[in-house]
């Protein structure tokens, strides 16, 4: 592994250098920024290191020339900043693959940082929302070796979520901050804090302490994006959590029999609506475009995991973001859906596998799959009983030739799922036939 250095403070240069000393790193060393700019050119890295305040040209003048070159695709950069001023120069200008250490640095978790960076094998990136994308994240941060990443749909509307949303005009926290938790390395407390809901308070009644904590920081940062950005870095999250696009919009879906229902939440819970009615189309309004860091993530991946959660409001929702559909085909990485367990009245009556893999085939534009994982986990015959009562039923395939006349992907059936109050995927089990797919040769 080598490293570019580009320092002019000798202490700061030292100490890095001391303290990753122990783990025999090539080296080149440079104390201005037209040197670095040309080491950059001339040779090939595993990571640069850039003090900002660079004589000749500083941190940022570098990054905006090395984007400006055609077919150069820069290293991963992490850049040393003192000020604020230099942290908002650097994340103002989305430089593709870098991040910020702002000081004064913790240098063991600075160290952390780099050897994550470095000795990184594989990028999982996971779409979708809700308590599924929480479930599948605290799975995998269980994994050696494995890097999480949640592209998060942006488009619930409901409970605190859609207050803020409404009074503050930012993206919804709600899905953010369960993602933030699920790959929190922080102590219980804090995770906890993130959850806490005021149960009285007037118009702090229903609210989550998390999302009033991102609203705050969109305030303070100026989008959703750094104030993700920022309460990782305090919750000290394994994996990057990126919302799937900067821009507020509301989801919309069109039922086979004409009717157009609007919003997330009427969408999930289907009021009013007959089960045979089928949702035919789903878009958003306005229509939005994916968020560089979302698409430079499933470019970057090794697996791509879609769901669990709910087809339409949660995995499908991410899926007709603007760039998104096109990233996921043109990817090489190993493609894995995660069926749901029950279908959802309304959104999913009487859906089979099939028919969940059929929609999402639809809204990908192709068949790009390469497993679907289903649960084969028994239920008592309460927990059965209790769900038919609410019309929801196991989520089941009765023809294996219609899968394989509709997908190249191979069907797993596993026992995924735990029963408790209610039915979910098990984060651990999830995680194990998880690792046991990826390992596949």
């Amino acid at each position: 592994m080598k490293i570019l250095f580009a320092a002019s403070s000798l202490p700061l240069s030292n100490l890095i250098k001391r303290s990753l000393s122990r783990f025999n790193y090539d080296w080149a060393e440079v104390d201005n920024g037209f040197d670095a700019f040309q080491k950059i050119l001339s040779d090939k890295f595993d990571l640069i290191l850039l003090e900002f305040e660079l004589s000749r040209i500083n941190a940022a003048e570098i990054l905006e020339r090395c984007a400006a070159l055609k077919n150069f695709k820069q290293p991963p950069v992490i850049v040393l900043t003192s000020t604020e001023n230099q942290r908002q120069r650097i994340e103002a200008g989305r430089f593709p693959r870098t991040e910020v250490a702002a000081g004064p640095i913790a240098i063991r978790e600075f160290v952390a940082r780099i050897q994550n960076i470095l000795h990184l094998e594989t990028r999982a990136v996971c779409l979708g929302g809700g308590t599924g994308l929480f479930t599948v994240l605290s799975g995998l941060k269980t994994l050696a070796g494995i890097h999480p990443v949640a592209v998060v749909s942006m488009s619930d509307d409901g409970g605190s979520t859609g207050k803020l949303r409404d009074l503050f005009g930012i993206l919804p926290p709600g899905d953010i901050r369960r993602s933030l938790v699920a790959l929190s390395t922080a102590p219980d407390l804090l995770n906890e804090l993130m959850q806490y809901r005021f149960e009285r308070g007037g118009e702090f009644k229903g609210h989550n302490l998390g999302n009033l904590l991102l609203t705050a920081l969109c305030q303070m940062r100026g989008s959703m994006r750094q104030a993700v950005k920022s309460i990782g870095e305090i919750l000290k999250i394994q994996g990057e959590v990126i919302p799937v696009t900067d821009t507020a919009n509301t989801l919309k879906a069109e039922l086979e029999n004409g009717t157009v229902v609007e919003g997330e939440t009427h969408i999930d819970l289907m009021e009013g609506m007959t089960p045979e009615h089928r949702i035919r189309r789903l878009w958003q309004e306005p229509s939005v475009a994916a968020n560089e860091d979302a698409l430079e993530a499933i470019d970057n991946a090794r697996f791509i995991i879609l769901g669990p959660g709910d087809l339409f409001t949660s995995v499908i929702s991410n899926l007709i973001v603007g760039g998104i559909p096109e990233a996921i085909r043109a990817s090489r990485a190993k493609k894995i859906y995660i069926c749901n367990i029950m279908t959802e009245p309304g959104e999913t009556t009487g859906f089979q596998v099939s028919d969940h893999i059929r929609e999402i085939n639809k809204y990908l534009g192709e068949d790009v799959l390469d497993y679907v994982l289903c649960s084969s986990t028994a239920f008592t015959g309460a927990a059965l009983e209790n769900y038919a009562r609410q019309n929801q039923f196991p989520v089941v395939e009765k023809n294996s030739e219609t899968v394989k006349k509709i997908t190249r992907a191979r069907l797993i059936w596993s026992d995924v799922a735990s029963e408790h109050e209610l039915v979910r995927h098990d984060s651990l089990k999830l995680a194990t036939e998880l690792k046991r797919i990826m390992d596949e040769k």
